[in-house]
């Protein structure tokens, strides 16, 4: 008799992908092998997000594609996992009769009891959060980790800001860090799998330490991530800036394989907007934060997040996240008109802006981004860089792509077998969104 097979479809951020890796990694212990493709397996396993909007209109589509293999004579069965799963609960399981599970992300550390409910006949729902005092952060590391470029690390889960605008805290719950010696631990069997890369992420990641005994600072648990033997690059995402201090700074001083770039969102420029935001900084103080980031570490290179026409900004408040970006050295960012999200405060905030401003003003950033973006790529022309090799690139045969310490993209030409390898590359040329290199020698930093 052939083994069962799952197949995880992922949608969103990096604790979706990292949460699809522990299931695979639990059901494992069960004997489920992974399907590449929903073709051959027996259950099929959405993992969804619900950060941006038309994330329903994707759950259904999706849904619609699987139904058709049932059609077809496929014995499957199908669940509804992550952030939709959590929000939408039993109104999932109401509308489609033949989704077999719906579970929310607190349902994930015990996947196998929940899928062996399903295969047993049971339609399961599991939307309940678990209790923060001894949560059961899953240790097993996903069986395919060593076939990406960069792994992924929990460090904690859930959001305490409740930002306006945002659905994390209904999504994912309160926040609750994870021991510093469970992260350690699974940074090192990932580094012994041949990972040269580790990205340690949680919705508020430099909020770790809170509730764990002896109030420890994400400073600290990054001079130990960062002594790791065999570790060459590490990063962390994502960031809230009213959470950075001096620990952190200090880290980035100190570790030459902390990367220098930073993903560190800070959505408007504007106080005001900011205050409706709930973002619990102000303008000077994000700056006064790029500063220290420099201070310790000069070359630092900085991405962030952007949201445009949130309710009552207007075009002078705008000017002044386009001034930020400028006055920060905003290299590369995200960037989304306001969109309303059911169960957060924001929609109920008066001063709509109408959906043609917003999209005016969204091209306006994304224009400045794009020509900033070059810049800082061709300012890269001739310089030598050891680059990761990340996989093929896009278009070019015989041409490989991987990333700078900085986080810029660089395609030259080489083979496959450098995957997760570290090669010399000088820039040749910049583009917007990457540069084009060649490669001069290998590089080893350990």
């Amino acid at each position: 008799m052939p083994s069962d097979k799952v197949y995880v479809r992922t949608f969103g951020c990096q604790m979706n992908v990292y949460d699809t890796g522990k299931m695979y990694a639990l059901l494992a212990r069960d004997g489920w092998e992974r399907a590449e493709t929903p073709e051959e397996a027996t259950l099929i396993l959405i993992n969804t997000c619900s950060i941006r909007e038309k994330a329903e209109n994707k759950l259904h589509s999706t849904l619609g594609e699987y139904r058709g293999l049932r059609k077809r004579g496929q014995q499957v069965r199908v669940g509804v996992t992550g952030c939709v799963a959590q929000q939408e609960g039993e109104a999932i399981l109401r509308r489609y009769p033949d989704v077999d599970l719906v579970v929310g992300p607190d349902g994930v550390p015990h996947i196998r009891e929940l899928v062996a409910r399903a295969q047993a006949g049971e339609r399961v729902l599991d939307t309940d959060f678990l209790a923060l005092a001894g949560y059961p952060f899953v240790p097993d590391v996903d069986p395919q980790a060593s076939k990406l470029h960069t792994g992924f690390v929990t460090v904690q889960k859930g959001c305490d800001h409740k930002c306006t605008y945002c659905i994390v805290p209904s999504v994912r719950g309160a926040e609750v860090s994870r021991s510093a010696d469970e992260v350690v631990a699974e940074v090192e069997a990932l580094v012994a799998q041949g990972l040269k890369d580790i990205t340690l992420i949680g919705q508020n990641v430099n909020g770790w330490g809170k509730g764990l005994p002896g109030d420890p600072r994400f400073g600290e648990l990054l001079l130990r991530v960062g002594a790791v033997s065999g570790l060459d690059r590490l990063h962390y995402t994502t960031s809230h800036p009213s959470e950075m201090g001096p620990d952190i700074y200090q880290a980035h001083r100190q570790l030459p394989n902390l990367v220098p770039h930073l993903h560190l969102p800070v959505q408007s420029g504007n106080n005001r907007i900011l205050k409706r935001m709930h973002r619990l900084y102000t303008r000077e103080h994000y700056l006064d934060v790029v500063a220290a980031l420099r201070e310790a570490r000069p070359d630092l290179v900085l991405g962030s997040d952007f949201i445009v026409g949130f309710p009552g900004e207007t075009a002078a408040e705008f000017q002044q996240t386009l001034d930020l970006l400028v006055e920060a050295d905003i290299v590369m960012s995200y960037s989304f008109k306001y969109s309303e999200r059911p169960g957060t405060p924001a929609p109920r905030l008066p001063d709509a802006v109408p959906p043609e401003v917003a999209g005016q003003r969204l091209t306006a950033l994304q224009t400045l981004q794009r020509e900033r973006s070059l810049a800082w790529h061709r300012s890269l022309e001739g310089r030598v860089f050891p680059v990761l090799v990340e996989g093929p690139a896009r278009h070019d045969e015989g041409v490989i792509a991987g990333r700078t310490p900085h986080g810029a993209m660089v395609n030259f030409p080489g083979s496959l077998e450098q995957l997760n390898q570290l090669a010399l590359v000088r820039v040749t040329k910049g583009f917007t969104h990457s540069a084009r290199g060649e490669q001069v020698g290998s590089a080893d930093l350990r």
